[in-house]
Parts: structure tokens; sequence; C-alpha cells
């Protein structure tokens, strides 16, 4: 019968810095279940992407055990916020927003339809019309944000603006076209 070795929450901190493998796996054995099912939770069950994030979780941990200052709290409150971040950045990313507007639908549109076929396309709404009574500038800046997805940052950089500019003139479009709407 092999001993399983235990360790204190501080002598576990000084063998990590110290780079000790062994400790390292104690962590996982002892941490990862945990981690995981926050993990989980955030991305809404993908089991799949979740596994992707704990292995990411254990490495920026492993890098970034020096950085961990137990005055500010437990080591397991530490490892828990690199998990939720690592999450939350995971569903930020362009990559995860891109995948899940490419998930197939269940059934086609015309079988929803129950036959009748439909194209559903922004101009066939008038919605085109409507943004026509914006200014070229705004236009852009709308299309950009809701119709290619950039984020007010991405915005800025590609048309060469402050930031604070973006924000404003696309607050300012949505309020005219309210407007308009009404």
């Amino acid at each position: 019968m092999a001993t399983t070795q235990t360790y204190t929450e501080q002598q576990l901190v000084s063998l990590l810095k110290h780079r000790d493998n062994k400790a390292f796996g104690y962590l996982y054995d002892n941490y990862s279940s945990a981690l995981y099912s926050i993990i989980v939770q955030i991305l809404s069950g993908d089991v799949e992407l979740a596994n992707d994030v704990l292995q990411e979780v254990f490495i920026n941990i492993w890098r970034k055990i020096d950085s961990y200052d137990q005055t500010k709290g437990r080591l397991f409150t530490w490892m828990l916020n690199i998990a939720r971040n690592a999450s939350i950045d995971t569903l930020r990313s362009r990559t995860y927003q891109n995948d899940r507007k490419n998930q197939p639908m269940p059934g086609s549109v015309d079988e929803q339809l129950n036959g009748q076929t439909a194209q559903l396309n922004v101009d066939n709404i008038g919605f085109r019309k409507v943004l026509g009574q914006l200014k070229e500038d705004q236009r852009v800046l709308i299309d950009l944000a809701y119709y290619k997805g950039y984020t007010h940052e991405e915005i800025a950089a590609i048309q060469n603006m402050p930031l604070g500019t973006v924000k404003t003139r696309i607050r300012n479009a949505l309020i005219q076209l309210r407007g308009i709407l009404k």
C-alpha cells in the first residue's frame, strides 16, 4: 500500500516555487476536479473546451506561482481566479465566438417554414434603407460593430480613430436609428 504524501498550503507553495514536480502532481490531483467544475460551469457545460482550459490553467499556475502572495489570500482562491479569468477569456475570444456562430441549426429553415422559401436578408426587412439615413461614417461604424462583429477597440484600430470617438459615434448613430424607427 503506497503512502500518500500530504502538504500544508505553505509547504506546497514553497515546493511549487522550487519547481518540485511531485508537489505539482499533488496540486493537480487535489485541486483539478474543483477547478474543472468551475470552468465547466462558466463554459456552459462545454466539456471538451473545459478540458483545454483546465490544462491552460495548470500551465499558468506553474508559470505564475512566483507571483502568488500568501498574505493576499489562500492558494485555492488564487488558482480559482486564474481558472475563472481563463474561462472568461475563452468565452470572449474571437475563435470561440466564431465557433458558436457556426453551429449547425437543427433541421433546415425550409422545414421550419413548412416548405415556404424565405430569404432572411437585411435588405428584405428595409433596415438598409433606415441605415441609409445615417451619415456615411456612422453607417460604417454600425456595419463594423453589428454586422461584422468587431469590438469597439478593433473598430478604433481599423478606422484609426480614438476609442472614445468610436464609442460616441456609435452611440449617436444608435440614438438616431431609434428616432428614425419611432
